[in-house]
């Protein structure tokens, strides 16, 4: 795992802000991932989440997706999701609620 600061090297205020940076979205990704076998969260206009949603779709595979904005929106809400799983990029695929990663990720994985 990449390192992250724990709790003992934050302040009680900054600990307060990251609590409360877009839980609700949080919330949903992780509703998502109990209730669904497979998910895949992402945006618009980002033609890797289009490539990893076609991938599954000719697989058939069904998935849930998840949207947060695009390009031009929703930014903030989804640092909150690249924060909370600790991957970088979208889209961000997971199987049986475990991260597989992102597009590259999901073609060499098996099932």
């Amino acid at each position: 795992m990449r390192k992250t600061l724990t709790a003992d090297n934050l302040q009680t205020e900054a600990l307060k802000s990251i609590a409360n940076f877009h839980p609700q979205i949080i919330s949903g990704v992780e509703s998502a991932i109990q209730k669904n076998e497979w998910v895949i969260v992402g945006m618009k206009q980002n033609p890797v989440v289009s490539g990893a949603r076609k991938y599954l779709t000719e697989k058939n595979v069904k998935f849930e997706y998840v949207e947060h904005g695009s390009y031009f929106s929703m930014w903030k809400e989804r640092l909150a999701i690249k924060l909370w799983s600790g991957w970088p990029t979208f889209p961000q695929v997971f199987h049986n609620g475990k991260l597989v990663g992102g597009f590259s990720e999901l073609k060499k994985y098996k099932a």
